[in-house]
């Protein structure tokens, strides 16, 4: 087991720098590199310098005020005006990035990938020790693929890589009762960053009970103290940033613009594709008050069935890994999510292990269910499938027209979809299962002898 583990950690390393150096290399070459990151580092800029990061024409100006005229006119052109002025990001996330603010922008970009580098590489490490013992060589091929495919989160700098990471610390810290003051931390400043990301894997650890509750409250905690001067900072330089914020996010959201999940958007065939369930049922009706419906007409049942399960269970590993493998899946669908924000399927990789061990359909079914997800939700995979067919039409007039489009452009939903709901099938028979266990045994115990 230790040679395994050294072979693990080479090839986790060797993949992790394979996306790290090949995401920094396409940054290198393109004007538009870490345009995610910009954003984050100049709205904290605007506030250090008492101006409102919810006004574009604020932080544009000391984006200006940073970069050369040519290059200023170069890298803000088209949607990446919108993305690195239209400040969607919570106040948490502008106090987290002040330190980075703080440093000029090329040693505070390579820290911000670094750390996120960092983050993620231990965070796969971590979940393949979990799974080792189950299926070392299953959940090392799946985690090195995963790693490998984080091109555009290195290319953009996406907080989502460090969410991700972080998350995933402190799922092994909460699960393995080590470094849990490191793992509230860790997931604290998860929540802070992007709370749609790292909210509901927060929600297990509540709703699980004993122990587990005890640390989602003390990183509600942490969370709080983080959140509350966030608040107050800025709320003192923009008053108004509350509906500010609200007016960009409808604004990056709006009928054809960058975050719009439909087919309108610019940036509809971007390789970097919207995964949630909205995304596929704009293509059959671009309406929000349709898609919007349909989608949480499906996911919220799977919500609370997963809610009831997990109140009622008794913890146990295998449930948790089951639960989160669930959970970090319907996360993907709920909400406006990301490619990138997919990263945070890495918590799937101890259930599948979980279950292609105990063999069975089960078992067939989740690896062919993981391997197609971290496939299509892969950077290089959906490049190579943007390249083979942009020669390609597409059609939304037709019914057959639309089905296509939906294969073509947005696969990765209709997978996680499917996952979700068999990952969610496991943990309530697995639940039912140990519940069944436990009551017999307890029966037993009060059989008086004869």
């Amino acid at each position: 087991m230790a040679r395994m583990r050294r072979i693990a950690l080479s090839l986790i390393l060797l993949s992790s720098s394979f996306s790290v150096l090949w995401g920094a290399w396409i940054a290198h070459k393109s004007p538009h590199a870490m345009t995610d990151f910009r954003a984050v580092y100049y709205g904290a800029r605007c506030l250090i310098e008492h101006g409102d990061p919810y006004q574009p024409d604020q932080i544009l100006r000391v984006y200006r005020a940073d970069q050369p005229a040519q290059d200023f006119d170069r890298i803000v052109t088209g949607p990446f005006r919108t993305a690195i002025s239209i400040c969607v990001n919570p106040p948490t996330t502008l106090l987290i990035a002040v330190p980075l603010a703080l440093l000029p922008w090329e040693p505070a970009g390579l820290l911000w990938l670094a750390l996120m580098a960092v983050s993620l590489t231990l965070g796969a490490f971590l979940m393949w020790s979990l799974a080792a013992n189950r299926s070392p060589r299953v959940s090392l091929f799946l985690v090195c693929f995963l790693l490998a495919n984080c091109l555009v989160i290195f290319t953009y700098a996406n907080a989502a890589g460090l969410v991700a990471g972080l998350c995933v610390v402190a799922v092994w810290c909460f699960l393995q009762e080590r470094f849990v003051p490191a793992g509230i931390i860790c997931l604290a400043v998860s929540l802070a960053l992007k709370p749609h990301d790292a909210g509901l894997v927060w929600l297990f650890f509540l709703l699980a009970g004993g122990t587990y509750r005890k640390r989602a409250l003390q990183t509600l905690a942490v969370a709080v103290l983080i959140g509350l001067p966030a608040v107050l900072w800025v709320s003192s330089i923009a008053p108004h940033w509350m509906p500010e914020l609200q007016s960009n996010i409808q604004t990056a959201s709006a009928h054809g613009a960058l975050n719009d999940p439909g087919p309108s958007s610019i940036d509809f065939r971007a390789p970097d594709p919207v995964t949630d369930l909205q995304s596929v049922f704009s293509i059959l009706r671009d309406d929000p008050h349709f898609y919007n419906l349909a989608s949480y007409l499906i996911v919220a049942p799977l919500l609370l069935i997963w809610c009831i399960t997990t109140l009622r269970s008794r913890p146990s590993s295998a449930g948790a890994w089951l639960a989160l493998a669930a959970i970090a899946t319907l996360t993907m669908l709920v909400s406006y999510h990301r490619q990138h924000d997919a990263k945070l399927l890495l918590l799937t990789v101890p259930g599948c292990a979980l279950l292609w061990a105990e063999g069975g359909l089960a078992g067939r079914f989740a690896l062919v269910a993981n391997i197609t997800a971290f496939v299509i939700t892969g950077d290089i995979p959906s490049m190579a499938l943007i390249i083979l067919t942009r020669n390609v039409p597409l059609n939304t007039a037709s019914f057959l027209g639309k089905m296509e489009t939906i294969l073509l452009v947005r696969p990765g939903a209709i997978i996680l979809l499917v996952m979700a709901a068999f990952y969610l099938l496991a943990y309530v028979q697995r639940a039912g299962s140990e519940k069944a266990i436990h009551s017999t045994k307890a029966s037993a115990q009060h059989v008086e002898p004869a």
